[in-house]
């Protein structure tokens, strides 16, 4: 009776440490794609402001895309 008491204990240590393993594994897996994330909010961001940027220059520039504010070609 005794060993099978000491397999089961062996048995359960066993499983204790897989599953400690496991979880540090998931652990660093979610560290990682939180870090990921960050990085990507943030390049985000950064493209968001540079487009915001490039809009409100071209809005200002003298060579807009609104037709009425072009002047009539040369030949009139």
């Amino acid at each position: 009776m005794s060993s099978d008491i000491a397999q089961r204990l062996i048995d359960l240590e066993t499983r204790l440490a897989f599953q400690e393993h496991a979880l540090a594994e998931l652990s660093d897996a979610l560290a990682a794609a939180r870090n990921e994330e960050a990085r990507t909010a943030l390049l985000l961001h950064r493209a968001l402001e540079e487009l915001r940027q490039l809009r409100t220059a071209l809005s200002a520039s003298p060579f807009s895309a609104d037709p009425t504010q072009e002047p009539p070609p040369p030949h009139y």
